[in-house]
């Protein structure tokens, strides 16, 4: 636990699929996808990874004039670029921004995460293809973040952190009766009201149903004895 932290240090698909970091075992097939994936970094992209943001959840009109407009206000551009589908040409909905130095890197970093871009709320942070070791992206079941509908989500990131794992006391003592003699104690006490409780309540039923059976059985010859008299005011009534 010394050493935990709530921003992975290295990529790890097993970590990445758990809210704490302490998975032992996958809990769904992209973790095991990401977790088979030998991913190397593009070699076609240029610049200093350590001065480029990765900027999501762009609308998917926002324009590479609109995001210079927006984080040239953090300091100076060297490079934009928007990831457009190779067919289509239509945007991706995500982009790097390379700085040309540190300070506007952190500044943007800070301030421009979930600002609204064209009605959308954005997402801001360093890129981690080419910084954080042993990185796989999303695609291959990798990556950060993701939705709950998906039942994959990812943690580690700025987005969803992990959560500091809770060390439960061990209860397996108290929970089979072995804890403490007050406990044990208690236990059998109570266990001995129950069985006394039991026992009276046998004798008190047993007390009652003959009793009760004496009631049902005089119901009964009454119930006779009325329908007895009824019969003999009939025949008395047919004999006149």
């Amino acid at each position: 636990m010394n050493d935990w932290a709530p921003i992975a240090k290295e990529y790890d698909p097993l970590k990445a699929g758990s809210i704490d970091g302490t998975d032992e075992e996958p809990h769904d097939r992209a973790i095991w996808r990401a977790m088979l994936a030998r991913y190397v970094p593009n070699k076609g992209v240029t610049g200093d990874p350590h001065l480029t943001l990765f900027v999501a959840r762009l609308n998917l009109q926002t324009t590479e004039e609109k995001l210079k407009e927006v984080f040239s206000r953090y300091g100076d551009i060297r490079k934009i670029r928007l990831v457009r589908d190779l067919v289509t040409g239509f945007s991706k909905g995500y982009a790097f921004i390379e700085y040309k130095e540190e300070r506007a890197l952190l500044k943007a970093h800070r301030d421009a995460n979930r600002l609204v871009i064209d009605q959308h709320e954005i997402f801001v942070d360093f890129e981690l293809e080419r910084t954080l070791k042993g990185w796989i992206p999303r695609r291959l079941g990798g990556g950060f973040g993701g939705k709950k509908e998906s039942g994959q989500l990812r943690f580690g990131g700025r987005d969803r952190p992990f959560r500091k794992p809770i060390n439960l006391p061990n209860m397996k003592n108290d929970f089979y009766g072995e804890g403490s003699a007050e406990k044990r104690n208690w236990s059998r006490e109570g266990a001995r009201d129950w069985r006394t409780r039991d026992r009276d309540h046998e004798r008190g039923r047993d007390k009652r149903w003959p009793e009760r059976e004496r009631s049902w059985a005089s119901g009964e010859s009454e119930r006779d004895s009325k329908e007895e008299r009824s019969r003999g005011r009939e025949r008395k009534d047919r004999d006149r």
